[in-house]
């Protein structure tokens, strides 16, 4: 800002006190210029345009937020395959109770009963991968009564019972599950495919900043070069009219132009100072302390190396390669997966389901007395055998009490149910995504035909442009020659300057299009032109 300002007084003072407050001005502002300067040579950063790409690889935001997408994914990958996962399940439970007898019936030894009882259950369950599920549970108990009813005081209990159940027809090839599982990763092919487009078109986008501060930098150099032809001219003029063989008006127009061309200087260093904020914020990080006081100077000069262009060859590339179109086949892979579920979910319903389990019984077995016969109630019993938690768990494990169920249930839709309108709506959906496909195939044939045609015409350009600037040159030798001999006017001297001035401007921004048109080419080739 300095420099902008510095350059602004220069102008007024030459406009409102003349030459004498130029060279004032030029003596003022000189300090503020060099103490700018010093400061820029201490945080100044010299950078080729591929160390450019490099660092927004590195630090761009934009980048930095995209590559949190393939990550969201592969979780939304986990949660779906969290179905398959087993669950344990596990139990412990101790119950109590004593009730008072109200009839001779509840084997009371006296006015009361009670009964304690402690139980033990573990299962586990799972859904599998093929259209089934299953579970194993087992339990374990011991009770005691003082009821004169009961056989068995303690009683030792265990069981365990499994069961199995397996779809046929529906839900036999995809189930929800295994379209979730799928969804997910071709959202997660599709997250690694738009993290690729971010990083192309940032390339590019990269590319066409430093190139656009390439050029801001030799524009301003174009503009210094007028400059000092105008402040050299102006001299000149002086020199004449001292020896009286020009009329001092020419020294008016003569510093009208210093001035015009002092504010082309001003305009092309801010410029310089808006393309250096746009490649910063691209490719420096932003909590960076020196972020925004840092001075980028490219390296790179535009180098005009004519290219052969094979349009053909680029179209192919694109059409097999282009970001958005693996997107696109992507997404009607995607959308495959849910025509496969809803083509699954329109056919009847057969479940296949299996049941068994296994038992055991156990304890001090009693033999009392028969309560409902008088005189044969008695609180003692004999024991009349005992059975250990060991032999309990042998009658599981011996298959000594088993029970088993199998069945087999149909269910046949009748007529057009919801899943049937559903999957028709999915395929007019995919069909409508093929012919979306190629029309976006179409595009990006015209898209890199024309970024191929916009190559050669920049190349015509270069050529044309440097032709212009070198007949611009000798045109100006020419007025300056002829002015100096008296058969020329001032107007023409000054005509040929502009002319220059903007010949020169005309090859350099053909020579930075021509630059950019190339990295068009190679980009529109991989990603779209954003």
């Amino acid at each position: 800002m300095s420099t902008v300002f510095a350059r602004a007084c220069l102008i007024t003072a030459l406009s409102v006190f003349g030459t004498e407050a130029f060279i004032s001005a030029q003596q003022l502002a000189a300090p503020a210029q060099a103490a700018q300067a010093a400061a820029r040579e201490l945080v100044t950063m010299r950078i080729t345009a591929e160390e450019a790409v490099r660092l927004a690889a590195e630090n761009n935001l934009g980048i930095q937020i995209e590559r949190y997408n393939p990550q969201i994914q592969e979780v939304s990958v986990s949660q779906a395959r969290a179905a398959w996962v087993p669950s344990l399940v596990s139990s412990f439970e101790g119950t109590g109770n004593r009730q008072a007898s109200n009839s001779f019936l509840s084997g009371a030894v006296g006015n009361s009963t009670s009964s304690h009882s402690t139980t033990s259950t573990a299962r586990l369950a799972q859904v599998v991968p093929w259209g089934a599920n299953y579970s194993i549970g087992w339990d374990g108990a011991r009770s005691t009564t003082d009821s004169l009813f009961s056989t068995f005081s303690p009683q030792l209990r265990s069981s365990m019972a499994l069961s199995y159940t397996q779809q046929l027809m529906r839900g036999f090839g995809v189930d929800q599950t295994r379209q979730q599982v799928d969804s997910s990763l071709k959202q997660r092919e599709i997250a690694d495919v738009q993290l690729r487009q971010r990083l192309a078109t940032t390339s590019r986008t990269v590319r066409t900043a430093y190139w656009d501060l390439v050029f801001a930098i030799a524009s301003l150099r174009v503009q210094q070069q007028s400059l000092d032809v105008a402040n050299e001219s102006l001299r000149n003029t002086r020199q004449r009219i001292e020896i009286g063989t020009t009329p001092p008006i020419d020294e008016v127009q003569q510093q009208a132009e210093v001035a015009r061309s002092e504010e082309a200087v001003i305009t092309a260093e801010a410029r310089i100072e808006t393309a250096e904020d746009a490649l910063r914020t691209l490719i420096l990080k932003a909590d960076d302390p020196d972020f925004w006081s840092m001075h980028i100077e490219p390296t790179d000069t535009p180098q005009f190396r004519p290219a052969t262009v094979e349009t053909d060859t680029a179209v192919r590339l694109a059409l097999e390669h282009r970001t958005d179109l693996v997107e696109a086949r992507k997404q009607l892979e995607a959308s495959d997966i849910d025509i496969r579920f809803l083509r699954d979910q329109t056919r009847p319903e057969l479940t296949a389901d299996l049941r068994y389990g296994l038992s055991g019984l156990g304890g001090t077995q009693l033999i009392r007395g028969n309560p409902l016969v008088p005189g044969e109630t008695s609180t003692v019993a004999e024991i009349a055998a005992r059975r250990g938690f060991g032999s309990v768990l042998g009658d599981l494990f011996t298959n000594a009490y088993p029970t088993w169920t199998t069945s087999v249930q149909l269910t046949v839709p009748l007529g057009q149910s919801a899943q049937d309108a559903s999957l028709a709506r999915a395929r007019l959906e995919y069909r409508q995504a093929e012919m979306r496909l190629k029309n976006q195939q179409m595009q990006v044939t015209t898209q890199v035909r024309q970024a191929s045609r916009q190559v050669q015409t920049n190349q015509k350009r270069v050529e044309t442009t440097r032709t212009a600037r070198e007949l611009s040159e000798r045109t100006l030798d020419a007025e300056q020659r002829k002015l100096a001999a008296g058969t020329s006017e001032q107007f023409q001297v000054l005509q040929a300057q502009r002319d220059l001035a903007n010949a020169r401007n005309d090859e350099l921004r053909a020579l930075i299009d021509y630059q950019q048109s190339v990295v068009d080419l190679e980009t529109v080739q991989e990603v779209p032109l954003q």
